[in-house]
């Protein structure tokens, strides 16, 4: 069967996929990509989880097919930047050097249609946490593997009872008074980065929590991730930026005979219009 003819954007924002944990959504993503496309892609941070991969590896066929599609995507035209984030701090060493038709770097400059100059970068270089107590990154890294297996009994027992997807772990995220503080002086860190670059706003990932929020003449812009939220960030071609969830239903554990249906495409104002 071949892929439909997807939607078209002028720029693509992916995050945080964690290819090699078992959290990872890689059929979601392998579904977005299906539907949607872009004349340049970034790939900033944590697509690999190379934390994940040296406790323990896990490669199922899944992820080895979410960098294929992303490689074939690279043949057929696209311009790919691999930005580097902390679970995947390994590709550092490689800023320049290209693989398949993907250059890795470890931020970059995104010109926009309309003119503007933003950031791109992981973010993880300004988590006080992954660079003064490392200790408690990775104490706070098996943690959350302890959210996420919470996560797919949720999901499962949601599936059984017919019930859409929908994560604990982010749901606990905006509830929790401190994680919410952390995420707000996340922001703020990184939008006086962005000022600091003399730049018109920066676009992130790192803490799962995709937003677009304008701070003064800053704009940040977090692409949220595909272990929880199934978010990503495109820019239209006259410049507007958007975040598109991924409802999906295709179940926690599938058969194989699941159809991958389009369904709708969110934005943060919960605008919604049907996919193409």
């Amino acid at each position: 069967m071949s892929d439909p003819e997807p939607r078209t954007f002028r720029a693509l924002f992916i995050s945080d996929v964690h290819l090699g944990s078992k959290a990872a959504k890689a059929d979601f993503l392998i579904d977005f990509l299906r539907h949607h496309d872009a004349e340049i892609i970034y790939l900033v941070g944590d697509i690999v989880d190379g934390w994940r991969l040296r406790r323990n590896w896990h490669w199922p066929q899944s992820h080895n097919d979410v960098v294929q599609k992303l490689l074939r995507k690279a043949r057929k035209g696209a311009s790919i930047t691999y930005i580097a984030g902390n679970h995947d701090e390994f590709a550092r060493q490689f800023q320049g050097v290209h693989f398949g038709g993907i250059v890795v770097a470890d931020r970059a400059i995104h010109e926009t249609a309309d003119g503007r100059r933003l950031l791109v970068i992981h973010g993880d270089q300004f988590d006080t946490v992954v660079h003064n107590q490392r200790w408690l990154a990775y104490l706070g890294d098996y943690a959350y593997d302890a959210a996420m297996l919470v996560n797919r009994v949720v999901t499962k027992l949601r599936h059984l009872l017919g019930l859409p997807y929908w994560s604990f772990s982010s749901w606990a995220k905006v509830k929790v008074k401190k994680a919410v503080n952390f995420i707000g002086s996340f922001q703020t860190v990184l939008s006086e980065e962005a000022r600091r670059s003399h730049v018109d706003g920066v676009i992130c990932g790192h803490i799962h929590h995709a937003a677009i929020e304008n701070y003064g003449d800053v704009q940040y812009i977090n692409t949220g991730d595909w272990v929880e939220s199934c978010t990503a960030v495109v820019e239209h071609f006259d410049g507007r930026m958007e975040i598109l969830t991924w409802a999906h239903v295709l179940p926690e554990v599938s058969t194989g005979n699941e159809a991958l249906v389009p369904v709708d495409i969110i934005d943060l104002k919960g605008r919604a219009a049907q996919a193409a």
